[in-house]
Order: C-alpha cells, then structure tokens, then sequence
C-alpha cells in the first residue's frame, strides 16, 4: 500500500492572543493526489496547509512529510518537498528579473547549473512568460505576477505543490494555464493541493475535496458528494458551480438522476436523457 505523503496528526494551531484557528486535525494526502481545501474565511484553510511546508508548527500534534516530523525542520529544507504559491505574489517575489527568480529556487537547493537553465527555460515556455523574461518581477501585471510566482515553485520540482486562491486576480487567459498547470503537475505524478473559493476550479479539476468549519474539518469526500450537498454548502456559506445547482434542481424535479460537476458532463446527461 502507497504510504501517505503528508499526515496530520491531531494537529492544532493557536495564534497568539488565544485564536484558535484549527484544532484536531488527522489527515493523510497521499502521493499524486489533487485535493481541494475550502471553507469560509477564517476556517482554518491557509493555516492548515502553512503547516505543510513549515511556514507554520504546531501548537498542538503533529505534522509528517514523508514520515519526517515538520517540528524541528526549517523551511528551507522542507521547500524541497513542498511548494507554496502565495495568493499574494508580492509575499513571495524579490529577484530583479523574472529569469532570476525562476533560477534562485533549484540553485538554493544545490540543482547544477545546466538543469536549473533547463528548468528556467521550461518554466518560461509553459507559463508564457518568455518575452518578460528580462522584466522586474513587480513592473509586470498582477496575473503574470502571480504565473511568476507558480514557475518559481515549478522550477524547483517538489513532491507537493499548495496553491493558495491560484485563479484570484487572473484574467481568462491565465485562469486557463492554470487549469493546465494543475493537469501537468498531475500527469506529472505531483500532489497538488488548492486552498480555493473558485468552484469552477475545484468541481472541474480536484479529486478529493476537504471541507472546512470554525477550525475542523467536516467533510473529505470526493467534490461530486461535497457540492451536491445543499446542507453541507449552505453551512460553509458558499455556493456550488452554477451549472451544479442546474443540475440539482433538475434533479430534485426529477428530470435527470445525475448530478454535473462541468458543463459537459450537462450536456452528457440530458444527451443520454434525450435519448
């Protein structure tokens, strides 16, 4: 049996100041997994998964990558494993090219210097960003900014990439690599981890959807059982995918029996119903 890539532990986690922003945590993610994370503001998502990379410890339990306890291990070393693309890019860029900032990550982590090139060149090809190349990082738009930041982490290679609200901010056009990006990296056997409010997202791309609560989790299922669960959604006070609630009311009509994640899974069932 495939053993877990991440484990939580009765993992919890204080602020300072007494806020409790998660607390009882047991989890397992395994190897080449697309998990989704959602839940209301200030359920515990972004905490949860900081404590995946060491940007956070625990308060309480324990957290293990790759059976390696996060407590005592630094960021760096752990940022060979796991990857986190900041919502915000401007928390994560600081080199003065874009080129530089895609090479700073693999060289960190001692990648010889012909492969971080390859790398590079890799990254600015899928991502678009080759003519901005010679660029600062910051005299670029928002969402290329924000592609930036995802090929910086891409360059390193790491077994586990977390993205944090990656579609907010972005146009179609970058939406769009990012649904690529996310379908490469699985292809690619990566797990990928999104802490996201795009449901579009979630409900098209992720396999295994968690839900979050005032701190805990109330559901880890698969996103098909998440979304079509009008009490569950409506206690996180968000909605599901347009096209779902479509579904669900057709349903609850009983005009069709299956309940659509996408359009084209619609447009697959009312075809099979027409017939």
């Amino acid at each position: 049996m495939t053993e877990p890539i991440i484990v939580c532990e009765n993992l919890g986690h204080i602020y300072p100041g007494g806020v409790v922003a998660i607390k009882d945590i047991n989890l397992k993610i395994y190897p080449g997994e697309l998990v989704g994370v959602i839940g209301q503001n200030g359920s515990g998502k972004t905490t949860l998964v900081k404590h995946f990379n060491g940007l956070l410890k625990p308060t309480s339990g324990t957290v293990y990558i790759k059976g390696v306890d996060t407590k005592p291990v630094r960021v760096q070393k752990l940022a060979a494993n796991v990857g986190y693309v900041f919502q915000n890019p401007n928390h994560q860029l600081f080199a003065r090219t874009v080129e530089a900032e895609l090479e700073f990550g693999p060289r960190n982590l001692g990648v010889p210097e012909e492969e971080i090139i390859e790398r590079r060149e890799k990254a600015l090809e899928f991502f678009d960003l080759g003519k901005f190349r010679k660029n600062h990082p910051y005299r670029i738009g928002f969402p290329l900014r924000k592609l930036v930041g995802m090929a910086s982490i891409y360059t390193m290679r790491p077994a586990v990439f977390i993205l944090d609200e990656p579609t907010t901010g972005q146009d179609n056009v970058t939406t769009q690599i990012v649904y690529k990006l996310i379908k490469r990296l699985r292809d690619e056997g990566s797990t990928v981890i999104c802490v996201a409010h795009d449901m579009i997202l979630l409900a098209e791309v992720v396999e295994r959807l968690i839900v979050m609560r005032d701190s805990v989790i109330i559901a880890d299922t698969v996103p098909q059982d998440v979304f079509s669960n009008r009490e569950l959604m409506s206690s996180t006070h968000l909605m599901p995918p347009q096209i779902t609630d479509l579904s669900l009311r057709l349903r609850e009509r009983k005009l069709i029996d299956k309940v659509s994640l996408s359009v084209p899974e619609m447009v697959d069932v009312l075809g099979t119903k027409l017939k």
